[in-house]
């Protein structure tokens, strides 16, 4: 009989439908029955007992369903838990085959490649030594981490599933009402696991979490009187609803869940859990992992026996480096032009010699050099980083070029692809060989140098249709190269220190154009340099001449001795002008000393600059890995920001491995994971649904179809019970498909609605959204997050509220709800009889506000207004955040107000015909001011304090300058449009006045200020033509 119709991938979205399947048996059976996209390959088993000779097969545990798969691949459905309808077979066939292997092994590298969204089996077919190695070294490096784990105290392994959750500091001094609150006695309320009754106690918010177990213990001692004492140390307090534990030796005021209730006047919820139940889980979480470590230890090879070899050293080689440059192939160009490859040497942005540039050919698809390119540069002096970077061009014919009086220009015309490759290998040895290296295609606008440094070093897996280049690296030697160890670098007796008192070089901050003169004062200066000047680190590195090998051993000789620097100063290490492997291991040793908070709040930039890595094994990877392993809210966002880029061929390969390699070491946490990608697969369907619907349907009826939708068993199942990606302590327990609708913009955001029924207060919200790049929104909200931490831990609570957004794909991703709040926009519409009006009302905001926070209420309401304006205003002026408009800023029904969608920033500023629409530093319109001063205008006391605060903002984001800026630099790597060049850098160093003393920064920001404050009616006007063409819509 002739195996089942062809059937579409898309077949098995409803769920529901019935689909025809057959099943081929290893036995020689051919079965064929009908099935839903509901089913999982479990419930295909239970099916198959009713057919006849079932009983012919083995136990089923020997046998595994394969099949091709949407992306006409041939899969393992090792994880009998799936649904067909996530399977997606391309054509209703199954086959069931014996299964080969370890079958706990196979499920756990089944669902890794689910997970990261690339097969394992790719790592393996590829036959690289360099990812073989690595992969070998980081499992093994991975799962013992993973052991050490389960063998911690469960004190110290609730540390790593469950970190604290704290604010920068325990007393804040801004607010005399905050202040009130956190003198008088915190009211709790306690209750115990699987108790209902719960005990309401009052506590200092001084107290650490151990005097609150020591109260609620003897509470209920003298409630139900217990046979035995017990001890508040066998207990740990867990917030109800939530996976979130509060412990350790910090106030309870200082923990960012009991400080929000504080704020919002909320009794704390939380329940007293055993360790005995913590112990359980910690057991259930290592129990695959011990399955997996004993089947792999017994079944470890014994390492080779290393073979001795005759190696040459690369200082005792003065021959000059050179290349042979064979042919390209794929190489598309408009006929009558000439190719051209230009080659140049690297060492991070320094080029190490002169360009080199190849005769020009005819243009043909498969163009032959055959030419040697040699460099002004020895052998012996290439630093061990260097990059040899390549760029394939095409020119116009000269005679065909206009007669000109200029200089004859070098310049190419028409610039086609670039690709870069490292000179020494991976394992320190100097490259011999040919090397087909497959291009990267170049930007067709791009006016800059044709020569990419700054890329990646791996080739475009793209190697079908992307253009080739073939080349051969000279054997310089009949035997192996190496590049010699630190310990045959020798040592260098230490120059007399050179006498200087005034060190300008050194000592400004804005400083780094460096002339020659310069430059040797500086190297003669090295040692005092070290000794007084550890800080300006980067500046000796950058005047370094790394292609002089003598100079190269003297600076890795002095970093040896070189003291640890902080981590704001270390952090400039990590750019990509500082290749070389000791610089960077030198880097990590300093961030080492991070505490967890602090290396979360760079996670971002941390994970970026991986990118500038030249090998898979490297500092900063095994460093990242150690400490997402050691913490589970770091190794949770570690995840998703390599997941999200995935899709990005240059670092599909290294992030796939730092992936499974997490994955390895935390097979647990998988589930968590496996469970929010399903659930985000369902939002994607949901919103493609919703935008195929909306063309077609009125928005009522869209809505209801949406809803209808999510009612669908699948999508209720896959929607509910998860961990929030914004914040894996929160649980979205259940969807509520009548609460949720989409958004009107043009992506057709969704917003879905959670309840949660053991946690009091509103439901949760978060907005999905596909087709918007969120990454530019990420980095400004972290750095209004860390705006915010630099000002408390000064005294200042500005009372901001950086939302939680996660890219967690190609331009898709989560942005939390902020509850209780509305935009401005909707707030003056709503008090006004026409759009253009309501631009003008200024009583709309104060009026609101009353409504909302009737007596004595509306005097907090108003503090939280004038405190979190001064915020955003400092903040969005430093950043340099566009497009502001009454849609974009919303306020809370507390009076905290907040700005939403950063599309521009860093100066970036729309313009409409040529005008540009952004006329103030930042927005400070007379209806804020209205609020600020209570709706009086002769109350100048209450705006001198809410200027006063801007200033006192502004001062500690200036003495906190570098930091913004060596952050903001790291974030090149991700290639966002407004981030790629020193230009936008530059705004940065201007609006936090790098350099200028700290009298001149704020005089610069009082010009500001006053600025904003006059020219609001420009604000007005703005915001009157936003609201009126929005309204005609």
């Amino acid at each position: 009989m002739a195996p089942g119709v062809y059937c579409l991938p898309n077949m098995w979205e409803g769920g529901v439908q019935q689909v025809k399947m057959d099943f081929l048996l290893p036995t020689g059976i051919y079965l064929s029955f009908g099935v839903s996209g509901n089913d999982t390959i479990g419930t295909l088993w239970r099916n198959a007992k009713n057919e006849p000779l079932f009983f012919a097969l083995s136990d089923p545990d020997a046998y595994v369903f394969t099949c091709i798969n949407h992306t006409a691949e041939q899969e393992e459905l090792e994880d009998e838990q799936r649904r067909l309808c996530d399977v997606r077979p391309m054509m209703p066939i199954l086959r069931l085959v014996a299964r080969e292997g370890d079958r706990v092994e196979k499920l756990i590298t089944s669902q890794i490649s689910l997970l990261i969204g690339k097969g394992v089996h790719e790592f393996d077919t590829m036959k690289n030594h360099e990812v073989n190695e690595f992969r070998t070294k980081m499992r093994t490096f991975c799962e013992e981490l993973a052991m050490d784990r389960q063998r911690l105290p469960w004190q110290k392994w609730i540390e790593y599933s469950f970190p604290c959750d704290l604010e920068p500091c325990a007393l804040l001094s801004h607010s005399g009402n905050l202040r009130n609150r956190a003198s008088k006695k915190i009211i709790v309320n306690v209750k115990f696991e699987a108790s209902d009754e719960s005990f309401t106690l009052q506590v200092e918010p001084q107290e650490v979490p151990l005097t609150l177990m020591k109260s609620a213990l003897k509470k209920k001692a003298t409630v139900f009187r217990p046979m035995k004492q017990e001890k508040p140390e066998d207990y740990a307090l867990q917030v109800n609803g939530r996976w979130e534990f509060i412990y350790g030796n910090f106030p309870l005021c200082q923990f960012k869940y009991i400080f929000n209730c504080l704020h919002s006047g909320v009794t704390p919820h939380l329940t007293m859990v055993h360790y005995s139940t913590i112990t359980k889980y910690q057991e259930e979480q290592g129990g695959i992992s011990r399955e997996i470590s004993k089947n792999r230890s017994s079944s470890k090879p014994p390492p080779l026996p290393l073979k001795k070899q005759t190696m040459s050293s690369l200082w005792s080689i003065q021959d000059a480096f050179s290349i042979h440059l064979m042919h390209g192939s794929r190489v598309n160009a408009d006929e009558g032009m000439k190719l051209v490859v230009q080659a140049g040497l690297f060492h991070g942005s320094e080029l190490l010699c002169k360009v080199v540039t190849s005769s020009e050919v005819n243009v043909c698809s498969e163009p032959v050099w055959d030419q040697k390119l040699e460099f002004d540069i020895n052998v012996c002096d290439l630093p061990r980083m260097t990059r040899l970077c390549f760029a394939l061009y095409a020119v116009i014919e000269k005679s065909k070029k206009p007669r000109s009086t200029k200089k004859k220009n070098k310049k190419a015309d028409c610039p086609l692809s670039w690709v870069n490759t490292m000179v020494f290998d991976y394992k320190d040895q100097l490259k011999t060989g040919e090397y087909y290296l497959s291009t990267w295609p170049s930007v067709p606008d791009d006016k800059t140098d044709l020569l990419n440094p700054m890329g990646t070093v791996e080739i475009n897996p793209n190697t079908d249709s992307a253009a080739g280049l073939l080349i051969r690296f000279q054997n310089v030697r009949p035997h192996p190269i190496y590049y010699p160890s630190l310990d045959k670098q020798g040592t260098y007796p230490r120059i007399a220190p050179v006498k200087i008192t005034q060190l300008e070089i050194v000592e400004n901050k804005n400083y780094t154009e460096f002339f020659e003169d310069d430059k040797e004062i500086l190297w003669k200066l090295r040692y005092e340099v070290r000794e007084k000047y550890s800080e300006s680190l980067s500046k000796l590195l950058l005047i370094t001449k790394w292609n002089k090998h003598e100079d190269v051993a003297q600076m890795v000789s002095l970093l040896q001795k070189w003291p640890d620097l902080p981590a704001l100063h270390a952090l400039e290490l990590l750019d990509y002008s500082f290749p070389d492997r000791n610089v960077r291991s030198f880097t990590i040793r300093c961030l080492r000393k991070l505490s967890d908070d602090e290396l979360f709040q760079y996670l971002l930039q941390l994970v970026q600059v991986l990118k500038y890595e030249s090998y898979l094994d490297c500092d900063l990877t095994k460093f990242l890995l150690e400490r997402a392993l050691s913490n589970k809210k770091i190794g949770h966002f570690l995840f998703w920001h390599l997941r999200s880029e995935m899709h990005v061929p240059s670092v599909n390969l290294r992030f796939g491995l730092i992936l499974e390699a997490y994955c390895r070491g935390s097979i647990y946490h998988m589930k968590t994971l496996m469970k929010q990608n399903e659930a985000l697969n369902k939002m994607k369907s949901l919103n493609d649904f919703v935008k195929s619907a909306s063309q077609k349907g009125t928005r009522t009826q869209t809505t209801g179809e949406m809803k209808k939708c999510i009612k669908q068993e699948t999508f209720m199942e896959a929607l509910s019970d998860l961990l929030s990606p914004l914040n894996p302590s929160l649980i979205l327990s259940e969807i509520c498909p009548d609460r949720c609708k989409y958004m009107d913009s043009k992506m057709k955001p969704l917003w879905l609605v959670y309840k949660n029924e053991k946690v009091q207060g509103d439901p949760l919200g978060i907005i999905f959204k596909n087709g918007d790049d969120l990454r530019q929104d990420m980095l400004t909200l972290q750095m209004i997050q860390l705006m915010e931490i630099l000002w408390k831990k000064e005294g200042l609570d500005l009372r901001m509220i950086p939302y939680g957004c996660l890219s967690t794909g190609n331009k898709t991703g989560l942005i939390e709800v902020v509850k209780n709040s509305d935009t401005i926009a909707n707030i003056q519409r709503n008090n006004s009889n026409s759009a253009a009006t309501a631009a003008f009302n200024k009583d709309a905001l104060l009026n609101w506000l009353k409504s909302k926070n009737p007596g004595d209420k509306l005097e907090q309401a108003i503090e939280e207004f004038t405190l979190s304006c001064a915020g955003y205003c400092v903040a969005t002026y430093v950043l340099g955040i566009g497009d502001r408009h009454s849609d974009n800023i919303m306020i809370r029904e507390n009076g905290q107000l907040f700005h939403i969608d950063f599309g521009h920033f860093l100066g970036n500023f729309k313009s409409k015909f040529g005008i540009n629409r952004e006329r103030v530093p930042f927005i400070l319109t007379y209806d804020f001011v209205h609020v600020i001063q209570q709706g009086r205008t002769n109350n100048s006391e209450k705006f001198e304090r809410f200027r006063e605060y801007c200033e006192q903002a502004y001062k500690i984001l200036c003495r906190n300058g570098t930091l913004f800026v060596n952050l903001f630099a790291l974030m090149r790597a991700a290639g966002l449009p407004e981030l790629s060049s020193s230009k936008d850098i530059q705004y940065l160093k201007d609006s936090l006045a790098l350099g200028k003393s700290e009298e001149e920064a704020l005089k610069n920001f009082k010009v500001k200020f006053n600025e904003a404050l006059r020219e609001s009616w420009k604000t007005k006007v703005n915001w009157m033509v936003h609201s009126v063409s929005k309204d005609n819509r």
